[in-house]
């Protein structure tokens, strides 16, 4: 099914009713996740879902019971006049085409109207069209993770009080503040020349973070225990790290060999390594340089033992790997 506008008749404008309440009248657009659970915290915080639209009625009124809606469909024509905000969750490749056909809803006083994307990629000229109209536009992406595999229920407390990255005009970041404190979270502004370098730290920060903890218990059961352990064993070590870097700075944060310019200690690990999983040897390497670097910003070593790490881990790599010095 394509979005699309079926032409009816506007709704009645019910703009004035409810004086009361404490956040803003938001549409969603998209059943998924990000938009069953960021609708959730909404209502949950005195907001209110006015329409859920989806491409599939069944994800639409799932999403409905979830976020206390009852107005849900697949047109975009039930979004009504008294939304002041319409969210698009869709899927990344979807905004750009759910904007255009938004743009030709012929119920809505665009004037009074904000149209925000959860893309992080993305910056908010996609939403150009509705601008266009008149429209406030800007991008809202939610700085957290929404595993598919989880239900929405599971992943509300963790969005709750989030940061979100925003770009816009300058009456565009006052809705998203508003929208923000809405759901309990703060804003952090991303320049648009800065968004897809904003997005890979995203990455970093979440998808990098468990492919980091998927090698770690490869590795321990490299060692011949049970990969269900390896979470209960590590977990201290991990938050400990986390604290301390959240309380100073990553480079005070760090100890270990390469902090301390242990060279044996570096290359029986690399030989270890090499030896039980070799396949982990280029990111084992890459992840090792970065280290030097980082000690030697911290100044625990000195630049001759950054020289004799940096050879030494090199060294131990295979003329095959991708990751070359670049120095």
């Amino acid at each position: 099914m394509s979005w699309g506008i079926a032409r009816r008749s506007p709704m009645p404008d019910t703009r004035k009713a409810s004086q009361a309440r404490r956040g803003p009248r938001v549409a969603i657009v998209g059943a998924g996740v990000v938009g069953s659970v960021l609708g959730r915290i909404l209502v949950e915080e005195g907001g209110e879902v006015v329409a859920v639209v989806s491409r599939r009625l069944a994800s639409a009124r799932q999403a409905g019971r979830f976020v206390r809606c009852r107005r849900v469909s697949t047109e975009l024509s039930s979004i009504p006049p008294a939304a002041e905000i319409v969210y698009l969750t869709v899927p990344h490749a979807a905004i750009e085409e759910v904007a255009g056909a938004l743009a030709l809803h012929p119920g809505l006083r665009f004037d009074r109207l904000a149209v925000c994307h959860a893309s992080g990629v993305l910056t908010a000229d996609v939403l150009a069209p509705l601008a266009q109209r008149g429209a406030t536009t800007f991008s809202f992406h939610p700085l957290q993770t929404f595993p598919r595999t989880f239900t929405p229920h599971r992943i509300v407390p963790s969005a709750r009080g989030i940061f979100y990255g925003v770009d816009g005009s300058d009456r565009g970041v006052r809705m998203a503040r508003r929208l923000a404190r809405s759901l309990a979270g703060r804003v952090v502004i991303i320049p648009p020349e800065s968004r897809v370098l904003y997005h890979a730290a995203c990455v970093v920060a979440s998808n990098h973070l468990t492919t980091l903890m998927a090698i770690l218990r490869e590795m321990f059961q490299g060692i011949g225990s049970s990969e269900h352990e390896f979470f209960r064993l590590f977990a201290p070590i991990v938050n400990a790290t986390l604290e301390n870097i959240r309380q100073t700075s990553p480079a005070d944060a760090l100890s270990g060999p390469v902090a301390r310019g242990g060279l044996e200690t570096v290359a029986a690990h690399l030989d270890a390594v090499r030896s039980v999983v070799p396949h982990l040897m280029p990111y084992y390497r890459a992840v090792s340089l970065e280290t030097v670097r980082l000690a030697r910003a911290k100044g625990s070593i000195d630049a001759g033992q950054e020289v004799a790490l940096r050879k030494l881990i090199i060294s131990r790599g295979s003329e095959e790997s991708l990751f070359v010095e670049s120095q």
